[in-house]
């Protein structure tokens, strides 16, 4: 048995409560300024009524639920009365459309969904789509819309005393969708015991002590919020801090204000805080650390740092592994731009196309060792074909490659999956491209991540029409906007007479990739 024992999450959170039950759990900040706290003991209260409630409805083990909410202290009580319950949360992005919200309903089985009035239209777009939802259930409001009901009655008036329910900490708690080569998100299964070890290894690297505030802006459906922010800090009994939006001009004055020793960050956020004119009260904080992730220049790296006093802590990490693979040490040069050294239980192979371990200085696909349901993933929900390709004796193979120097540091080379980041989003290629060739003018397409100053990436589409047709680039980012989230829209749209191909037709990307193709 390792170290998280027989442990769930229900385990983990009652254990903090009985330790420090008045100690502030979370603070969530909303986006007009609006602040509510909850202690451990308030929080674990809620959890409980609501669980109650939901178990009342018929909410049973293994039953899926679908969670459509921005950060708010409503999305975290129903992460946590899902998981007393053995019942399995499917976060769903916040800027999913009716399509998107539709292929997540479906796929992962969801029975109910828990949403917010700003999502509401989306999911009616596709409501008759969608048979197996039978529940809607509105948060953040006080009159329910037709066909849903509200969230606050689950709870109230509901008992905070919960029945245990026996859940094994290998069974399945979330199912969070990640983009990648394929032409749909595959659903990563996550478990109590992925969750936990999460906790365990975030808190340890990043040397979280008890009471102490880690604040994040970054959004809860994210494995990024929930195990960096929130699952290292239960771990050691600290306090989450949560803001529904990340705004640039508000930011470090939400730190001041929260009181907040680590925060999180991504490239694009970064690079919002240092466009912000310099203020006098720059260094005027408690923060010890940022954690960070996906590229950002050295200079870049250097004006943040020495403007805010904060070093950066950067790594590597992934949904199918919950989710740090890799970590600069705190206390030694971090071989910036290295995303790290294996965290302290990975163990981290570079393997060629066939397998092989390739030497240090050589590019090959990281590797990282675990065991399914505990350490990594369990799997892809209802996709053991991409389950057997992803997981092969005892390896995660994640479809990105990077290098190693001789130290053992690891350097991120590209994705080997047709994957673009946009500002920490995953967009699949394949699927814009398959929203586009429905397009009754467009012949054929290839999508492509650009650089991008602020979002790291950005999406591009080269478009050729079919004979005897006009397809106007506003055309194009119309006909998508209303098919796939905001964040797949191409930004921008390159009409071709044909498309680079090699000799067995396959359109050669890297040729797109150079301004001569």
């Amino acid at each position: 048995m390792d170290l998280i024992g027989t442990r769930c999450l229900r385990d983990l959170l009652e254990e903090k409560v009985a330790l420090c039950p008045h100690r502030e759990f979370l603070v969530c900040e909303d986006r007009n300024g609006g602040v509510r706290t909850l202690t451990y003991e308030e929080f674990d209260r809620h959890v409980n009524q609501l669980a109650n409630g939901l178990r009342r409805e018929g909410i049973a083990v293994g039953e899926k639920v679908a969670v459509q909410l921005w950060n708010s202290p409503e999305f975290l009580i129903t992460w946590f009365a899902l998981a007393k319950l053995g019942a399995v949360m499917v976060p769903s992005n916040t800027a999913n459309l009716g399509g998107d919200l539709q292929y997540l309903l479906d796929s992962s089985d969801a029975t109910t969904l828990i949403t917010e009035p700003a999502f509401v239209e989306r999911f009616e777009a596709v409501r008759a789509d969608c048979p197996r939802v039978r529940r809607v259930f509105l948060a953040r409001i006080a009159t329910a819309s037709p066909g849903t009901r509200l969230w606050d009655e689950l709870w109230r008036e509901q008992s905070s005393s919960l029945p245990r329910i026996p859940i094994h900490n290998e069974a399945v708690a979330e199912l969070i969708y990640t983009s990648g080569a394929t032409a749909r998100p595959k659903a990563v299964m996550i478990t109590h015991a992925n969750c936990l070890w999460s906790g365990e290894r975030d808190s340890k690297h990043f040397r979280l002590a008890s009471g102490e505030r880690n604040m994040t802006a970054l959004p809860c459906f994210h494995v990024n919020a929930q195990s960096y922010s929130v699952l290292s800090t239960l771990t050691v009994g600290g306090t989450v801090v949560i803001m529904e939006a990340f705004s640039a001009t508000k930011f470090w004055n939400q730190v001041r204000r929260h009181r907040a020793n680590v925060i999180s960050l991504v490239a694009p956020l970064l690079r919002m805080l240092i466009a912000q004119a310099p203020q006098p009260t720059d260094r005027d904080h408690c923060v010890r650390l940022a954690i960070f992730g996906l590229n950002c220049t050295e200079k870049e790296r250097e004006d943040f740092q020495s403007r805010f006093g904060v070093p950066l802590l950067k790594g590597y990490g992934l949904t199918e592994a919950m989710t740090m693979v890799s970590r600069a040490p705190l206390d030694s040069d971090p071989h910036w731009p290295s995303i790290g050294l294996p965290a302290l239980d990975r163990e981290v192979k570079l393997v060629d196309e066939r397998g092989a371990e390739v030497p240090a200085g050589r590019v090959g696909e990281i590797t990282v060792r675990g065991v399914p349901g505990r350490t990594i993933m369990k799997g892809y929900y209802k996709n053991p074909e991409a389950t057997i390709e992803a997981l092969k004796d005892g390896w995660l193979f994640t479809g990105d490659t990077a290098w190693m120097d001789g130290a053992g540091y690891l350097y991120f080379f590209e994705r080997k999956k047709e994957v673009i980041k946009v500002g920490g989003e995953n967009v699949s290629a394949v699927e814009v491209e398959q929203t586009l060739v429905e397009h009754p003018g467009i012949a054929e397409c290839a999508v492509i991540g650009v650089p991008d100053p602020v979002k790291d990436e950005a999406v591009k589409v080269f478009v050729v029409t079919r004979p005897g047709t006009k397809v106007t680039a506003e055309e194009v980012q119309a006909f998508c906007a209303v098919r796939l989230a905001k964040f797949k829209v191409p930004r921008f749209v390159e009409f071709r007479e044909s498309l680079p191909k090699t000799s067995i037709g396959k359109i050669e990307k890297k040729l797109l990739r150079t301004p001569s193709a």
